[in-house]
């Protein structure tokens, strides 16, 4: 589960726990990105707006020495004049290539993603997306932010036009609409491809975990309980049906499905974390 598919459990004891326990279930780019954020600085939503490429590039521009720029300023020319794909492609994977060594992140995605559109491959799009995500939980400004998880969320859907029964990139992109501002949106995204496949694990999850959230605990626990039946070896079903029963007062439960899921944990250090957890809820 990564972590803004969190967004959510109780404690920040808990919620250390299912970071370590269940890791990532949406796939990364080769390299390995770090997972989005939770949007603490997203906190105003809709109303932040994001900044313009054009604003972005202009200040990174002021930031990296004159030879660098004559060197982009030349890339950026070929783009335009480039009349072949491939052409273009090139010069947007130079300019990311550039960008990135000056450590000017979000701009150099930018132009990777770019190549992306063109490329019009899944891999290629989604890797770009994940970029964006990477640097989410480092952006300095809610506008910067806001504009990465556009561009995550525009790449993304290009890449489930091209491979529409991927139910992860659905699932990965509700999750940047519910941590960047929108979650209603992201929500009905999960609603979706709960209705067309009831038994996509990481999709109920998620919507049991903004179930209790917001208070809403029976309808969590109906959700799960529904569920678990079905995928009676998945730990983290057991983890966040225990803090539904916690949530609501039920300890002694919530300790037996703690047991259960710890049960299913390989790691002895996991389980060592879920028995402290246990003994702090007693």
């Amino acid at each position: 589960m990564q972590k803004s598919q969190v967004l959510l459990v109780g404690t920040a004891v808990a919620l250390l726990i299912v970071l370590l326990a269940f890791g990532r279930t949406i796939p990364r780019p080769e390299k390995g990105q770090k997972a989005m954020p939770t949007a603490a600085s997203m906190s105003s939503g809709q109303d932040v707006q994001p900044i313009s490429f054009s604003d972005l590039l202009s200040s990174a521009k002021k930031k990296i020495p004159a030879e660098k720029l004559l060197l982009i300023n030349s890339w950026e020319n070929k783009v335009v004049r480039g009349d072949v794909k491939n052409q273009q492609i090139a010069a947007y994977k130079a300019l990311y290539a550039t960008w990135d060594s000056l450590n000017q992140l979000p701009v150099a995605a930018y132009y990777l993603g770019q190549a992306a559109k063109l490329e019009n491959s899944e891999k290629s799009l989604t890797f770009a997306a994940n970029l964006f995500l990477e640097h989410l939980q480092h952006a300095p400004e809610p506008g910067i932010m806001k504009w990465e998880a556009q561009q995550a969320i525009e790449l993304l859907d290009q890449a489930i036009t091209l491979n529409p029964g991927n139910d992860s990139l659905k699932i990965q992109q509700a999750l940047v609409y519910m941590n960047t501002g929108e979650p209603m949106t992201g929500v009905q995204k999960l609603r979706a491809v709960v209705a067309e496949h009831p038994d996509n694990v990481e999709a109920q999850v998620t919507l049991a975990n903004l179930a209790i959230t917001s208070g809403q605990y029976d309808k969590a626990i109906e959700r799960l309980e529904a569920l678990l039946p079905r995928h009676p070896e998945e730990a983290k079903i057991y983890f966040v049906l225990a803090e539904a029963y916690r949530s609501k007062g039920d300890v002694k439960k919530a300790v037996d499905l703690f047991q259960k899921c710890k049960e299913l944990l390989k790691d002895p250090a996991l389980k060592a974390e879920i028995d402290g957890y246990i003994k702090s809820i007693q």
